[in-house]
Parts: C-alpha cells; sequence; structure tokens
C-alpha cells in the first residue's frame, strides 16, 4: 500500500503497511470525553489530516490520522517525556521497518501516559516507538506521532475533511449521522467497508494513511482501463524501493449511493483501499462500537477525480536541500537526464526552505513549468521541466 510514509521516502518504511495487532493490546486503558461532542481542528497536508494539540508546557504536538493503522506510534521524544513508569509487557508483537540503507530492525513498544486531543483525553496509550523525522521533513512540519484506529476504539469518529475537523462522541452515542452507512466487515478490528467496483463487490479499507484515491490488488478482477498502468509513485518495500503503478479506471467505484466514475487508482499487489485523495470529499464517521462506517457529502453529484500531474521526480527532504528519491519513466525528468539522489537546491530560483508542502502542492497543480536548480560538487545547473498529466 503507498502509505504517506512511502510516498515520503521517509528514512524508515513500515514493511505491513497498515499494521494489526491484536484487539485489546492497542487500546488506550481509559478514554475520556469532556463534552458530548468534541471538535478538534485539523490541517489538511494534502490528502493528509494532521491534527494539532498541547496538553502541557511542551508542546503543541502534531499528529497524523490514520485509520489504515491499528497502532499508534509515536516519535522517540514523545515517548521518553510521557513514557509510563513501570509500565507492563505491552502485549504488541513485535513492528518490523525497513531502514533506508535496507537494514531490518524492529519498533520499541512502550506505554504512555496520556495523548490528548483538545477535550478528548487517552490515557495508558500502547505504542511503538517510531522516527518521525522524514515525515516531518517531508511535510515541512514537525510531526510527533501516527495516530492509529485503536486509539479511537471507545469513540465515535468522525473525519470530516470538508470541514477540516475531527469530531469525537461516545462510542454508545445514538446520535443520528447522515449519509450511506456501511458494515464494518473486517474482524481485526480496521475499517475495513463493502464497496463495489463495476459489477463486482469487493472489501476495502478505509485509509487515512494513504494519500492514494484507490490502492488496488487487480488480481482476478479483469480491469480495463481508461489510462493504462504506468509508473508514478515512488514505493519502499522489503525487497527495495520501485515505482508503484497507476491507472485510470474504465468502471465506476461505487459507495453505498456515492458514485465515483473513472477513478484513479494505484495498483499493488497485497490490498484493496480508499485513500485520502477520495476520503477527501467525505464526512467519514466510524462507529466501532455498532461495527459500521458512514460516508457523507452535501453533493449527490458523482465524486470527479482529476487528472495527477507531476514533473516526474519525487523527493526527500532537508532543509538545505532535496534529494531527488525517484523518477518516473517516460516523463520530462527521465528526458532532461535527472537521476535519482541528484540534490535539488533551488526551485525556480528560490532556495528549497521557502518552498512548504503547501506551495509546492500549488504549484505543481498551476504551473505549465518549474525550474530546478542541481547542485553537484560546488556547481549549481538550472533545468526546466515541464508539468504533464502523469495520469490523464
Amino acid at each position: 500500500m503507498a502509505k504517506l510514509i512511502c510516498i515520503a521516502a521517509a528514512a524508515m518504511l513500515l514493511l505491513a503497511g497498515c499494521q494489526i495487532a491484536p484487539r485489546d493490546s492497542t487500546r488506550p486503558a481509559r478514554t475520556k470525553l469532556a463534552a458530548p461532542l468534541v471538535v478538534v481542528p485539523v490541517e489538511q497536508y494534502g490528502h493528509a489530516l494532521i491534527v494539532t494539540s498541547s496538553w502541557d508546557r511542551h508542546g503543541p504536538y502534531h499528529f497524523l490520522i490514520d485509520t489504515g493503522s491499528s497502532l499508534t506510534h509515536v516519535s522517540p521524544e514523545l515517548a521518553n517525556r510521557y513514557r509510563v513508569k513501570n509500565a507492563p509487557p505491552t502485549g504488541i508483537p513485535p513492528v518490523r521497518v525497513r531502514s533506508a540503507n535496507g537494514d531490518i530492525t524492529e519498533l520499541p513498544t512502550t506505554v504512555i501516559e496520556q495523548i490528548d486531543l483538545g477535550d478528548a483525553h487517552f490515557e495508558d496509550v500502547p505504542v511503538s516507538i517510531y522516527d518521525c523525522s522524514a515525515l516531518s521533513a517531508h511535510f515541512g512540519i514537525k510531526i510527533d506521532g501516527i495516530l492509529g484506529f485503536s486509539l479511537f476504539r471507545d469513540t465515535r469518529l468522525t473525519l470530516d475533511y470538508p470541514q477540516s475537523r475531527v469530531i469525537l462522541a461516545p462510542a454508545k452515542s445514538n446520535a443520528l449521522v447522515p449519509g450511506t452507512t456501511l458494515p464494518s466487515t473486517n474482524a481485526q478490528s480496521l475499517p475495513f467497508v463493502p464497496v463495489r467496483l463495476g459489477d463486482r463487490e469487493i472489501a476495502m479499507l478505509v485509509d487515512s494513511g494513504s494519500d492514494a484515491t484507490l490502492n488496488l490488488d487487480p488480481t482476478g478482477l479483469n480491469l480495463s482501463y481508461r489510462a493504462p498502468p504506468r509508473p508514478a509513485v515512488l514505493v519502499g518495500t522489503l525487497t527495495g524501493d520501485h515505482l508503484q503503478e497507476s491507472a485510470r479506471l474504465n468502471s465506476a467505484l461505487r459507495i453505498g449511493n456515492y458514485t465515483v466514475p473513472e477513478p484513479i487508482v494505484y495498483l499493488n499487489e497485497s490490498l484493496n483501499s480508499i485513500g485520502g485523495g477520495l476520503l477527501r470529499r467525505f464526512s467519514i464517521t466510524f462507529d466501532q462500537a455498532k461495527k459500521n462506517v458512514t460516508f457523507y457529502r452535501e453533493a449527490r453529484a458523482p465524486v470527479t477525480v482529476p487528472s495527477k500531474r507531476s514533473t516526474g521526480l519525487s523527493f526527500s527532504k532537508t532543509p538545505a536541500y532535496w534529494r531527488v528519491a525517484g523518477v518516473v519513466p517516460d516523463s520530462p525528468a527521465t528526458w532532461a537526464n535527472v537521476q535519482a539522489g541528484d540534490l535539488v537546491s533551488r526551485i525556480n530560483g528560490e532556495p528549497v526552505a521557502q518552498w512548504n508542502f503547501h506551495r509546492y502542492e500549488r504549484l505543481i497543480a498551476e504551473a505549465e513549468e518549474v525550474t530546478y536548480t542541481f547542485l553537484r560538487g560546488n556547481e549549481e545547473t538550472d533545468r526546466t521541466l515541464a508539468v504533464f498529466l502523469l495520469v490523464p
């Protein structure tokens, strides 16, 4: 699955994509809501939801919300500050990761005293300890952790993308939720829902931690394409980094009463999921007590998925320079002989430090071409690359 941490070319990559652990080993010991509805603003970085919270003098803290992970991950700094003293073993199975140089390591686990999101208070939270520095560099904001689905086990969670907010209610709330409600069919406590792709029903994970529109295993689906598969996204796996293929389907996706004609998909060999690229069109409510997920959007018209634009480059970022992590074959970057590992010091004449996530995203969305300044030794060379339709 093309997780954000993979797309960001993070220094450490979770091997399994979504992380699954026994239900009771990953949930907080106690969850307290100070009001019947707790509303927490979020900021959208691309298709990711990042929530900011502060509960003592050390904050604020920034967390990515990932419903595709059953485990919460926090930075070493956060774990050290809030680790429960003399905590018993977590019972969480080892979480293995692969570093950028291919080494396999296991993430340590612990229990931290608390995580607060506004007036929602989670106590004694089992976590793994994960270096979020590459994610922080990618988004241009310090990321302190990744909030997994299990954190919200004892709440009714709403991710309201159109209003840029998270809403938390008591798990047994009977308040009516508008939209189309689908049963959550997975026994491993992750939100899988049945959808229709063409004339076939398949189960898909609702995965806010994925940057894709859809991740799809094409095996046995007999897919037909409006735009055929082509390498598009850099993904890290156990065997190394590779460019994952993307395509636009001929068939429609139906999520309950909502239709997505000819969606863009990322093709993989393991997991079917709905990512943030499509979720951002909805408000999604996860009712774990009743085992269902509700999708809602005000407009009833079909959901259109725009073309994907690119210069053919993906980057791993530092404040001083961006390193080329991947080059899409048969793209403007390929024709300009850009290589993986090349360093970019400027974009359109400005240092890369001045290009935060949102500004660079707007540039790719709107510009006809982008001039990159490549640094080799002490020499800088400009190359102007056209922005093209990676997936029409």
